[in-house]
Order: structure tokens, then C-alpha cells, then sequence
């Protein structure tokens, strides 16, 4: 028992009842009285009551009126010492007091103005001396402690002024308890096998149990909220017959990030201002099949399957140099340069980081994720991915679908996918797709009646909506909170996916 709980026994054995721990006690903080009151009630002790008493002080400003008088009295006083006195100059004698004063001695009617501009004092004040302060004298009332009787109207009037200051005291009523003493017999907490063999439970004394108290959760990791999303988006490929694709492969080269996927060596992604390249190494290998990359550089160079190419000299060495990849489409062609050996109908997934040189704000990061998905069949044409793009985005809950013509190096038709957002009340963009592009998938030797669709979406995006973060910041990066990572329940795509 510590020296405070013990001086709170016996002053309650003294006083049988105490009234106010902050009258019997005014030095101690009302924290410290409360957990020692706590801890004596758990002991049956003693009882106790809340008692919350709000009261006013008066600030400094408060206390220069009680000495001096009001700022409309002293106005009052000014405008009868002058007789006249020009309202420019009553801030000469008075300082910003002087339009507080003024203000107030007009809504009390104890001074008037003139045509000229000059206040003199009212027709109503028959003599400055029989003018009450009122001001003055509920200040005064306040100071001694008899603010009760103010009406709040008078006291919100203070406030707003700033002539007094709210004050709230927590006091404590203390009864004395069933088992009052001034000693303090410890409780024991737990029920041992040597207290049962030796019998000495029963001279002891036991914590009563608190069955409403909740046990500490154990200890365990957490799902990341971009996991919970990305696991439901994969249940809805694998619902749809698709197979995952290796995507643990960050480093690619720029062959299979841009050349397999007919872009060319001078277009602006492949910049350094869009595109992250390594240092140490600088290269690797380009593809051992001599055919594949013979077609890869006809095509880019002077055209080839019915198409003109870009005519430029292509340079293997461009192709070589080794870049943290920017789309999983790098993956992709992987993926189809394998089914060349063997061509049948696939469908292929992939949900992995990818890596752009953008600036980081509010919606963007240099790295994030990308949902892709690949249809490879026979003779499948545009209206067989308009389709198919309708049957995905409705496992999500989207419906009512628009497509938009756009431009992507590799897939030709390209259209980007639009939804109604009812929250915004407008159509918003939610994924890009297309047909890939012959100059990208005979080179492999994939027959020419073999049609590949692509398309592809952002995970960020759905995860941000779902879980309502404005920054993505918040979602990814030092910014992020573990309890919001902890306590975050799995997302379901549905209807309000993108609302």
C-alpha cells in the first residue's frame, strides 16, 4: 500500500465521510486520487462518486476592468472630461480598447455623435456618477467566487470578449467500504497446486474475477490490405479458368520489356526519365533462338507480316541493357514465346510490381501494381474481347462497360474501359486493353490465326477505393499505419468497388 493510500484511510476513519478529496487534498493531481481510489475500491475499502464543478476565472484583461472600470466607462469618463472628443481620436487615448469601448457605451446609450463626428455624452446620462458599471461589478462578482448568480447569457457574452476563462476541477465523494480498515491486506491473483495441498487457500483472501474483462490478443502478422485485394482478384481469374504466371522476375531486359513488345528503341518510355535502369550490371544476354531475334530486328527495322516496321537500325545492344521491368507485359511475352512450341488456348494471369521513374504525390508512386490478364485462342476477334472484358469486370460487380479507341506499341485495336461512377457522376477510366499486335506475336512463331487478348488495371486503385484512402502514401510507405493493416478486414469486389 503506498504512503497516499494509506493517508486516504485514515483521513476517511477520521472524517467518516469525505467530501471533497480536493478540499482534503488539494495538492495532489486528481489522476493520482483516482487510481489510488481505484485500488482501494478493488480492495472493498471504500466508495467513491464523481463530482465534475465547472467555475470561471477572470483572465488579465478580466482583472485590469475590476481595477480600472470597463472600456465603455472609461470612454464615458473621456468623452465627459473633453466634452466633445472626435471618434478618430479615441483610439489615441484608449489603444484598441478604445472600439471595444465604443460599442458597448453606444448599446448601453450613454454616448451619442454628432453631425461633426464627435461623440459627446448622452441626453439619457443625467450624471456620469449615477452610471453603473455592470461590467465592472459581474467581474467583481466572478472574482469572489459568486458566479452562479451571472445569467449564461451575461457569461457567453465574457467569453466572447475574453474577460474570463472556463475552468473544470474534478473532485471525488469517498465512502468508507465493506471491508474498511486502515490496513491493506494483499488479494492474491491466482489459485496455486501448493495452496490447495497445504490447504492455505482458505485463510487467504482472492481478486474477485472480472468476467467482463477481454483477454490480450495474442501476438500475429497481418494481411497488407493490397494482399487481401489482390487475393480476390486472383480467385476471380481462377474462377475463369485462368493459370498464374511466374512474376517473382523484377530485372528484365530491355528486349523483353520493349523490342519483343514492338516498341521501339526511341520511343519516351524507354527514356531514363520513365524508366529505371541498372548500373552494375549493365547488360545481359539477348534470347539464344537466332530466328526470334533475326524477326525481331526485321520487324523493327524494314517491317515484316504484312507490316512496314519502324525504319530505324536496330541495335542489339539497346536491347540488352537490364531495367527494373515497367509492365508485366514483360512477363507476358515470355509466356507466349513458350506457347510458340506448342500453340493452344490459354488463358494467363499475372499481379506484380512494377517500376516507373514518376514523381511521388498524393496518387502516384515510382512503384505499384499491375492486374494483367492474357486470352490466347483461335480467330477470337475485338467483339470476343468486348465480351470477355464485360464477363471480368462483372465478377467485380462492374456492369454497363464503355470502350474508348486508344493507342498502346503492341496491341492494335486498343480500347480503354469505362465505368459509370455514381459518386462522381461521370464515367471514369478503369483499365486498358487490346489485341496484340502481329509484329509481336509471329516473330515468336505463333501461327497467324492465333489471336492474343491483353488487358490490364491497376491494384492500387480498387484498394484505395475499397478501404477509403485518399493517398496512396497512406497504402504504401512509411506513412503506413499497423493498426490500419491490422484491423482492416478482407475487401470484396462488389458493386461499390468503384463509388
Amino acid at each position: 500500500m503506498s504512503d497516499f493510500q494509506l493517508e486516504i484511510l485514515v483521513k476517511l476513519n477520521d472524517l467518516g465521510t469525505i467530501e471533497s478529496t480536493l478540499k482534503v487534498f488539494p495538492q495532489v493531481d486528481p489522476q493520482t486520487v483516482l487510481s489510488a481510489l481505484n485500488s482501494l475500491k478493488a480492495h472493498a475499502k471504500l466508495d467513491y462518486s464523481k463530482q465534475d464543478r465547472t467555475y470561471y476565472t477572470l483572465t488579465k484583461e478580466g482583472d485590469e476592468i475590476v481595477s480600472k472600470g470597463s472600456h465603455e466607462m472609461r470612454l464615458l469618463q473621456l468623452v465627459n472630461k473633453f466634452s466633445k472628443l472626435q471618434i478618430k481620436d479615441v483610439a489615441t487615448h484608449m489603444g484598441a480598447d478604445g472600439k471595444i469601448g465604443q460599442a458597448k457605451a453606444f448599446k448601453n446609450g450613454w454616448i451619442s455623435k454628432n453631425k461633426d463626428n464627435e461623440l459627446t455624452v448622452s441626453d439619457k446620462v443625467s450624471s456620469i456618477d449615477d452610471v453603473v458599471d455592470e461590467t465592472k461589478n459581474v467581474l467583481l462578482q466572478i472574482q469572489q467566487g459568486q458566479f452562479d448568480s451571472v445569467d449564461d447569457k451575461t457569461l457567453n457574452d465574457l467569453k466572447k470578449r475574453k474577460l474570463i476563462a472556463v475552468k473544470k476541477e474534478t473532485s471525488f465523494k469517498v465512502t468508507k467500504g465493506p471491508d474498511f480498515s486502515t490496513e491493506l491486506t494483499k488479494l492474491e491473483t491466482d489459485l496455486t497446486a501448493d495452496m490447495v495441498a497445504s490447504s492455505t487457500y482458505k485463510d487467504l483472501k482472492f481478486k474477485p474475477y472480472n468476467f467482463n474483462s477481454e483477454g490480450i490478443l495474442p501476438e500475429s502478422g497481418a494481411l497488407h490490405p493490397l494482399s487481401k485485394v489482390r487475393e480476390e482478384f486472383r480467385q476471380i481469374f481462377f474462377s475463369m479458368g485462368f493459370k498464374e504466371m511466374p512474376s517473382n522476375q523484377y530485372v528484365d531486359t530491355g528486349f523483353w520489356n520493349f523490342d519483343a513488345l514492338y516498341v521501339p528503341q526511341q520511343h519516351p518510355a524507354r527514356d531514363l526519365q520513365d524508366t529505371f535502369y541498372l548500373k552494375d550490371p549493365l547488360q545481359s544476354d539477348l534470347p539464344d533462338d537466332k530466328e526470334y531475334l533475326e524477326n525481331i530486328k526485321a520487324v523493327h527495322e524494314q517491317g515484316k507480316y504484312d507490316s512496314i516496321g519502324y525504319r530505324y537500325n536496330w541495335k542489339p545492344e539497346e536491347s540488352q541493357k537490364l531495367v527494373l521491368r515497367t509492365h508485366t507485359t514483360a512477363i507476358s511475352a515470355h509466356m507466349l514465346k513458350k506457347l510458340a512450341e506448342d500453340p493452344k488456348p490459354t488463358r494467363l494471369f499475372s499481379i506484380d510490381r512494377v517500376f516507373r521513374n514518376e514523381a511521388v504525390d498524393a496518387t502516384h508512386l515510382a512503384e505499384f501494381h499491375q492486374v494483367e490478364g492474357v486470352l490466347a485462342d483461335y480467330n477470337i476477334t475485338l467483339g470476343d474481347l468486348i465480351q470477355f472484358m464485360e464477363g471480368f469486370f462483372e465478377k467485380m460487380g462492374v456492369t454497363g462497360l464503355r470502350f474508348k479507341p486508344t493507342y498502346n506499341p503492341y496491341t492494335e485495336p486498343s480500347m480503354e474501359i469505362f465505368s459509370w461512377h455514381e459518386g462522381l457522376g461521370k464515367w471514369v477510366e478503369i483499365g486498358n486493353s487490346g489485341m496484340f499486335r502481329p509484329e509481336m506475336l509471329e516473330p515468336m512463331g505463333l501461327p497467324p490465326n492465333m489471336r492474343v487478348l491483353g488487358w490490364g488495371l491497376s491494384l492500387e486503385r480498387p484498394t484505395m477505393i475499397k478501404y477509403g484512402v485518399q493517398n496512396i502514401r497512406e497504402l504504401l510507405g512509411h506513412k503506413v499505419s499497423l493498426d490500419f493493416i491490422e484491423t482492416n478486414p478482407a475487401a470484396r469486389l462488389d458493386e461499390d468497388l468503384y463509388e
